[in-house]
């Protein structure tokens, strides 16, 4: 047969996007596509696009899927400007719009590092999906205040697709930076220009999450490929144009005849052997080789690809293959070189089953209304690692509460509180956000923070050193 259906276990829509525990939940984010006694919601423009492309040529991988739904010029998610992302209004809430903390802190990190390089005289910020500002603005103002007249930043560069979104950086940014000349914006991290006599501070907050993801899962043959299909209609192997009449066993068993009344109108399943693209993932990190039959794991391609990227611009240089050590080293010792932070939820493992939607700060089934839903994996921050790792010293990951609680958020909270001059209630909001960024049972755990050093330092960089005692 073509195409082995999977049949998921079906999910309550009522976990928070950040309340969510993928280990203790152990829950897969699809439901059976099912006859409904009320007509399903309309087909989303994203939703023909990928129905359409699954009648011409056959499924689809996760991968194509998810960048349909996310990154299409006009329907996207992001791109579309009728879509609220971010905030109350919108599908989920950043740690940066939750309380100025967050990046303030982040924005020390950066200037510690900077100071441990020999303050280098020029500085450039670069930002993997800024949302809207808040987070570049709260690092800069920061950077601003300590550094006073001497200020080092000399630009800052954006990684954004959506050109709503840009307009908003904009109009958040202009007033923290000298000139809006100095802010630069770009399609795509290729396309950030290399500096290496400029000091890089790189920051991607809940950027790789975002980012396309193949599902593969070992069997006898090797890897195979997880795909997205229609439920509206049998499956056939697309290679035989006159096989119209596929085995029954291969559609979902609660499929029924009334295509019209079926939702989900996708559904997930396995190739029949390995494909191209698996086998290459399958093969690309020595973890997943070792994975016993039946594994399913979540690889993103992009993920690896932009990590290499983002050593390269904080190492100050690209590293070219077949360079014989010596003359790597003369290059690294003409660059300044930089640091970043990779902040997301994951951890330094590959995921089995994280892939999900978010819809009104809710999840949903990952096929329910294509193109308006946020879709989001957990991130592998040990492939990310070995993407970057000989360009440049990474650290950790640590939970955020670790990250924030060592790198002082008690006494800048202190501090506010002051500054609130006997205000009880902007004292109690400001110790609300405090408590909502470190919650153990919440963000504090979920998130991790990944540092990146050019190499120049240390091999412990604080606050990502090992517990003491």
């Amino acid at each position: 047969m073509w195409l082995r259906s999977l049949h998921p276990r079906i999910l309550s829509p009522s976990l928070s996007r950040l309340h969510y525990h993928p280990t203790r939940a152990c829950l897969r984010f699809y439901s059976d596509a099912t006859t409904k006694s009320a007509p399903p919601p309309p087909i989303t423009k994203v939703e023909k696009l990928v129905l359409d492309s699954i009648k011409a040529t056959g499924p689809i991988p996760f991968a194509t899927y998810m960048q349909l739904c996310l990154s299409h010029p006009t329907h996207g998610y992001y791109t579309n400007p009728n879509h609220a992302v971010f905030g109350t209004r919108g599908d989920f809430t950043t740690s940066p719009e939750i309380s100025q903390v967050f990046g303030e802190i982040i924005g020390i990190w950066f200037l510690s590092q900077w100071v441990s390089a020999g303050k280098p005289e020029r500085v450039r910020l670069v930002e993997l999906g800024p949302g809207r500002g808040t987070l570049m603005s709260d690092i800069l103002r920061v950077i601003s205040q300590v550094t006073k007249s001497v200020n080092p930043v000399r630009a800052v560069h954006l990684v954004e697709t959506s050109r709503p979104l840009r307009e908003q950086q904009a109009v958040v940014l202009e007033r923290r930076v000298a000139s809006r000349s100095n802010l630069h914006w770009h399609d795509a991290v290729d396309e950030v220009p290399p500096a290496p006599d400029t000091y890089t501070m790189l920051v991607a907050h809940e950027f790789f999450d975002a980012l396309p993801v193949h599902v593969l899962q070992k069997t006898q043959q090797g890897w195979n490929e997880v795909l997205v299909a229609s439920s509206l209609e049998p499956l056939k192997d697309p290679r035989r144009a006159e096989s119209t009449t596929p085995d029954s066993t291969d559609l979902d068993s609660e499929t029924a005849p009334d295509s019209a009344m079926v939702y989900p109108r996708l559904r997930r399943v396995l190739s029949p052997a390995p494909t191209g693209i698996s086998t290459v993932l399958g093969a690309s990190s020595p973890r997943f080789q070792a994975m016993a039959e039946g594994t399913t794991i979540e690889v993103s391609p992009a993920a690896y690809r932009i990590g290499r990227k983002v050593g390269e611009m904080v190492a100050g240089g690209k590293r070219e293959t077949g360079v014989d050590e010596a003359a790597v080293e003369n290059n690294v010792k003409g660059t300044v070189g930089g640091c970043g932070l990779i902040v997301d939820y994951g951890g330094a493992k590959v995921h089995e089953d994280s892939f999900r939607a978010f819809k009104n700060h809710e999840i949903v089934d990952v096929f329910h209304r294509p193109g308006e839903c946020d879709l989001t994996t957990n991130v592998d921050f040990a492939f990310l690692s070995e993407a970057m790792g000989d360009l440049v010293k990474t650290h950790g990951p640590i939970s955020q509460r670790t990250f924030l609680t060592r790198m002082g958020l008690d006494v800048r909270m202190e501090a506010l509180a002051l500054a609130a001059e006997g205000d009880k209630e902007r004292e109690g909001g400001l110790k609300t956000a405090a408590k909502r960024l470190v919650d153990p049972l919440g963000m504090g755990a979920e998130y991790r923070f990944m540092g990146i050093t050019s190499g120049k330092e240390a091999d412990e960089v604080w606050p990502f050193v090992e517990q003491l005692g």
